[in-house]
């Protein structure tokens, strides 16, 4: 009871998320029904997403601003600050130099370097050239890295260069399995081919020998560390001649007479052509461009909403896909408007892009450094870490460290570079066909290792760490709309501010349509739904688990809340427990109940540190209970709904040895303990 691990104020450490949806849904998810439902769910700050950074593509946050070739309609964009009309919704511009295959968003864009078209190319981004970052050429080496989706024999690659072209590259095979997925095993590592280093290229159409015998090889990658600094065309913006740019390219082996046979297949459509992957994008593009399919609502219609509760919010900068004009230009209208800011988050998931650690803070430092600039008071962070289960793993450096976020630290450091804030999301589960029970039971253990491990890389302690998305997988299911919607949020805001945490806000905060994603059950990210066959809003699971944390576990009333450390004697691996002595002096236990089967029993003591003596209620307990009573979901594809949609049962009972928790609940219990 003297141990308190962490403080918070509910209203300002317990948030929501408004997000960038498909073309026509934010008036419809972000009416003023849907706002005032949405509200009703007690939650405090608002923090704005950044869908169309995922999406690979450009945000024109304001649709009125200037191109860079204005005669053209074309080049780089920069969105006006000084409009004054209110912007209630913006687009995103697909990238004609994309180098991806996949995205992180509608994942419906492709590669230009396996599109089949020489007139098409990749173009890295220019803003990692040392023109921009005033360091050593090499300092950010750019890469493409080609999946031939099996092992195939490999000694011969064709690259049909742009312009501008590589004068230093080498040409590498991946030792492991999947050098694309973060949790890379240690000892995995690129091999370069022995013919495949080429220095003083002069561009063109390039066929390399990269051995005499073939090698057994899936992953290829061409790490480009010296541009030519060449344009095609006459051009008077120097971004035109800076980075690396590749039409097309071709892996395959080339046979005893001669013969070539190329393993990559070529074609505009992203379901059909060889998957590439490269370490950055040139954000040049045209008005053509404009992606309706992806909208986001409008940074003064969110700004001047109620849903911000009168309280600052958490805006994104693009910067992966963007400029950095494009990102002071925001700021500017933003501050000029005198909308209070809770901070600023450069980006959105540069580790789950592929990004390198230190080209993400390049381009985070080309962004802070401006924006601080503009306003020192300004709080500036990032970078929104997409999930992993233990440290943060890429590709290792010359010193052979891996860890992605011990690099961009140890970058900003040297920089004397802000950051502010560390943000990050936690999405713990891809498997959404499966059982959910064994999932619920390790949830808390995968958030605290994820903590710990960043600790471990050496993310400071004194700045706020946000958890700014949260929920049961990125993928949408069944799980996060019936009944375990409800506990995983519980253990997931428990163990967060328990462990530290300073701010958590609920993905899924706007009402939502179900979808069937990975074919196996209907479900979506969600707290209300809208059905398919009626107007009306359904409440759904984790509506009613986050009613229960802000109403019953936490004062609804402004005041700081203490959390203490619950140890679990005998140790009951399906039960978490949170304790929390609230302003008006009441203790509360929001209790988690993951065995779908078992009811549990608790008994509740409150002890000192010295543990020498213990405590309990007195008087009357507030008991408040969320289980499959108050909730049933019933499956029935796109029209599932829940059958029964209740609040907590509420009871007030006298102190007992033993509290009793349903199978698959959240439960508050609250009361004074005895002095």
């Amino acid at each position: 009871m003297d141990r308190c691990v962490n403080r918070c104020v509910p209203n300002q450490s317990l948030g929501g998320t408004v997000d960038g949806h498909e073309g026509g849904e934010c008036a419809r998810m972000l009416s003023d029904e849907s706002i005032n439902e949405m509200l009703s769910a007690g939650l405090g700050p608002l923090t704005y997403r950044l869908r169309t950074e995922l999406a690979g593509e450009v945000w024109h946050w304001n649709p009125h601003g200037n191109w860079s070739d204005e005669p053209h309609h074309c080049g780089y964009w920069t969105s006006s600050s000084c409009v004054a009309q209110p912007i209630n919704i913006s687009y995103g511009y697909r990238l004609p130099r994309r180098g991806n295959t996949i995205d992180q968003a509608n994942n419906d864009g492709y590669s230009r370097i396996s599109d089949g078209d020489e007139t098409s190319f990749w173009k890295s981004n220019p803003y990692l050239d040392p023109f921009f970052t005033h360091e050593n050429e090499g300092a950010h080496p750019q890469w493409i890295v080609v999946d031939l989706g099996t092992v195939r024999p490999v000694n011969c690659i064709r690259i049909q260069w742009a312009h501008p072209y590589a004068r230093q590259f080498q040409i590498e095979y991946w030792t492991g399995h999947d050098p694309m997925h973060l949790h890379i095993d240690q000892t995995d590592t690129w091999q370069v081919f022995p013919q495949g280093i080429l220095t003083n290229s002069l561009g063109g159409d390039l066929t390399v020998r990269l051995s005499s015998n073939a090698i057994q090889v899936q992953f290829l990658r061409v790490l480009m560390t010296s541009s030519s600094g060449t344009t095609l065309r006459a051009s008077s913006d120097v971004r035109d001649t800076l980075g690396f740019a590749v039409r097309e390219l071709r892996v395959g082996n080339i046979d005893d007479t001669g013969q070539f046979q190329d393993y990559v297949v070529h074609n505009p459509e992203r379901q059909q052509q060889t998957v590439i992957y490269v370490s950055s994008t040139d954000p040049w593009h045209r008005a053509e461009d404009i992606d309706y399919k992806t909208e986001q609502p409008g940074v003064d219609f969110i700004l001047r909403s109620r849903l911000t509760n009168g309280l600052p919010v958490l805006v994104p900068v693009g910067v992966l896909y963007d400029t950095p004009d494009n990102a002071v230009a925001e700021v500017r209208y933003l501050l000029e408007r005198k909308y209070s800011l809770q901070g600023i988050e450069v980006g959105e998931e540069a580790d789950g892009q592929w990004t390198a650690p230190e080209d993400y803070a390049a381009l985070y430092i080309g962004i802070a450094q401006r924006l601080r600039a503009i306003s020192p008071k300004l709080r500036i962070g990032g970078p929104s870490l997409q999930n992993f289960d233990t440290h943060l793993l890429t590709w290792p450096d010359k010193s052979g460290n891996r860890f992605w976020m011990n690099r961009f630290l140890r970058v900003l450091q040297a920089s004397e570079c802000p950051l502010d804030f560390f943000s990050f999301e936690y999405y713990p589960f891809d498997d959404v066909c499966g059982d959910t029970a064994p999932h619920l039971l390790e949830a808390p253990r995968r958030l605290r290792t994820m903590l710990s491990s960043l600790h471990a890389d050496g993310v400071p302690t004194d700045i706020p760490w946000l958890m700014t998305e949260s929920g049961y997988s990125v993928f949408a299911g069944r799980p996060e709309v019936d009944i375990e919607g409800a506990l995983f949020y519980a253990d997931t805001i428990g163990t967060f501010l328990t462990s530290g945490g300073s701010k958590a806000y609920m993905y899924g905060y706007e009402p939502n349509y179900l979808v069937n994603e990975l074919k196996c059950s209907w479900g979506n990210l969600m707290m209300l739904q809208m059905p398919a066959l009626s107007n009306k809003l359904n409440r759904l699971s984790m509506y009613y688990s986050a009613r229960l944390i802000t109403k019953k576990w936490m004062q609804s009333a402004n005041g700081i809340h203490e959390l203490y450390p619950v140890n679990m004697e005998p140790i009951e691996a399906a039960v978490s427990v949170y304790a929390v002595r609230r302003p008006d002096k009441q203790w509360a236990l929001l209790a988690v109940n993951k065995d779908p089967q078992r009811s549990a029993k608790l008994e509740v003591r409150f002890l000192s540190s010295n543990a020498r003596s213990s405590k309990r209620f007195v008087g009357q307990i507030d008991v408040a209970q969320f289980c499959r009573q108050q909730y049933r979901w019933e499956d029935n594809g796109e029209n599932g709904r829940p059958i029964l949609s209740r609040p907590a049962a509420h009871t007030q009972r006298r102190p007992s040895e033993y509290y009793e928790l349903s199978p698959y609940s959240v439960s508050v219990l609250r009361g004074q303990v005895s002095r």
